[in-house]
């Protein structure tokens, strides 16, 4: 199922075509689903809870002799795994930080895969969401980060995420890419027509 729906995707194309008519600034916009499946934290927290559970309550209680104990963290990492696997729990047991970790990792690969770092003057700008993180980061090149400190961009960001947050991805894009666009047209305006990269969303599902 699309991220957004095609009618969505063209406004948030017609929103970059206007804030790239008033400035040099080349925006490409990026929308995941999520940055990674994350299939190693179930097996790792089913593998800790198998190993330490059964064997605290063996010492404690005596229930088990070796053979048995050794069936029980088999039987416990097995039903573990399959439960963890559950995207509800999944999320809750992977730490904030890693999840961050790997959307901030994607965000920079597709400014590279977009070809950002190549536009003429270094005026590259990516805006990338992952949805199932919340998270929202903004790139620039350095034609851009030598007029605009980043400071600048960390309040559209936060305001982003929320929108995020409460499911109003589209309304998300359309008042971001505004914003910039009123900061790119002030100080980058545009000298010349060009269209170097793609105005379309781009769905990583």
């Amino acid at each position: 199922m699309a991220l957004l729906s095609e009618c969505d995707q063209q406004e948030v194309a017609a929103a970059i075509t206007r804030v790239e008519r008033e400035t040099d600034a080349e925006v490409v916009t990026v929308l995941a689903a999520q940055a990674d499946d994350y299939a190693y934290i179930p097996l790792l927290w089913a593998g800790i809870f198998a190993l330490v559970a059964p064997g605290a309550l063996n010492v404690f209680f005596g229930w088990w002799n070796a053979h048995v104990l050794l069936l029980v963290q088999w039987a416990s990492f097995i039903v573990l795994s399959l439960l963890f696997r559950i995207p509800g729990i999944t999320t809750r047991l992977i730490p904030r930080s890693v999840r961050h970790w790997r959307a901030s990792n994607l965000a920079r690969r597709q400014f590279l895969e977009h070809n950002l770092h190549q536009t003429q003057g270094g005026t590259g700008m990516l805006i990338f969401v992952s949805e199932a993180e919340r998270y929202v980061e903004i790139l620039v090149d350095q034609g851009i980060s030598s007029r605009l400190s980043d400071d600048i961009w960390q309040g559209i960001v936060a305001t982003f995420t929320q929108r995020v947050r409460q499911g109003q991805t589209l309304q998300g894009f359309l008042a971001c890419i505004d914003s910039c666009g009123q900061h790119l047209k002030q100080h980058l305006p545009a000298t010349h027509e060009r269209d170097e990269l793609p105005n379309h969303l781009v769905i990583l599902s």
